[in-house]
């Protein structure tokens, strides 16, 4: 089979950032200038973004419905959202999924969801058991099409098997991490399995919190930084050379090292990758990765410089 969800222009805008780095009006602005840019697929969760305020989430979720609204256009968006990160219903229980997706209709003012996740696998509830639960809520129409992520390989290949034998909906796509300084699982099991099966693939911190931005060329960089925690992981000998590869190539092609890290990744096989801008004039420097074409030489040059990132750990 070969999946239904990929859009035309291959970069899924990430929602995350609304209602926390971007408020009200700047998370609209952000949402109508990746319209204008082509962009039709916009990834968000009920968890988003619970780690401000009162921790119940939601905020994201919110700011969006106000702009189908505001906007009208919800027809002409794919919209995918999450469930399972956030209490109570922080399961894959049948009836915390179910009520996890009502509410997130309510917030998101609409009454189907173009992709719903699985944000997070649930062990103590049988793969079978979670297929019967997603093949149900597409076909009440809630749901077009459901999508996995933060599976194993393993629990995503019997999920895969146990919907092909017993003719249940299949996952449309699945959402793993994968970044040039972060390969190995996804390179080594996750898009085989995804090409085996036909299933897109929609990556998660795809400019590793920024660090790929080119924003960070040395330890120095990260001092007195709000974000220094998220990127710090990278901050290594090793990480930042594959920065310097990263900037001597936009420089070269006259881009952002954004642009060139997207761009990899769509040159590996990644269905859109996924990326967050807090404010319109971010947007550019990520919708430019659709058209960007690297060549071999410089596919070949940013795999040997994240080489070590492409072994096991």
């Amino acid at each position: 089979m070969t999946s239904t969800v990929i859009p035309k222009l291959p970069l899924v805008l990430g929602g995350n950032t609304f209602g926390w780095t971007s408020d009200r009006d700047a998370s609209f602005a952000v949402l109508d200038a990746f319209v204008e840019a082509g962009g039709t697929h916009i990834d968000t969760a009920d968890l988003y973004a619970s780690w401000i305020g009162d921790g119940t989430g939601g905020q994201s979720e919110r700011i969006l419905g106000e702009w189908f609204i505001a906007r009208g256009n919800r027809e002409q968006i794919m919209l995918a959202t999450k469930m399972g990160g956030l209490a109570p219903y922080d399961n894959q229980q049948h009836d915390s999924v179910v009520a996890a997706l009502d509410a997130s209709l309510e917030r998101l003012q609409t009454d189907y969801v173009d992709l719903f996740y699985s944000h997070y696998d649930d062990e103590n509830v049988a793969i079978a058991d979670q297929a019967a639960t997603y093949d149900s809520l597409v076909k009440s129409g809630k749901v077009r099409n459901f999508a996995l992520s933060n599976y194993t390989p393993e629990r995503i290949r019997e999920w895969l098997e146990y919907a092909t034998a017993n003719n249940l909906t299949f996952p449309a796509a699945i959402q793993p991490q994968y970044n040039l300084v972060h390969r190995f699982d996804f390179e080594q099991s996750y898009l085989p399995l995804a090409k085996e099966y036909g299933i897109a693939t929609f990556t998660y911190f795809a400019l590793a919190s920024g660090f790929l931005t080119g924003k960070y060329r040395s330890a120095a960089d990260l001092e007195g930084q709000n974000r220094a925690g998220f990127v710090e992981g990278y901050a290594t000998d090793a990480g930042f050379a594959v920065v310097d590869k990263l900037v001597g190539i936009a420089d070269s092609r006259g881009v952002e090292p954004a642009t060139v890290a997207l761009a990899w990744q769509l040159a590996k096989g990644v269905s859109a990758p996924i990326a967050s801008a807090s404010k319109p004039e971010q947007l550019p420097a990520l919708v430019a990765a659709a058209t960007l074409k690297l060549s071999a030489e410089e596919v070949e040059a940013l795999d040997a410089a994240s080489d070590s990132f492409a072994q096991a750990s």
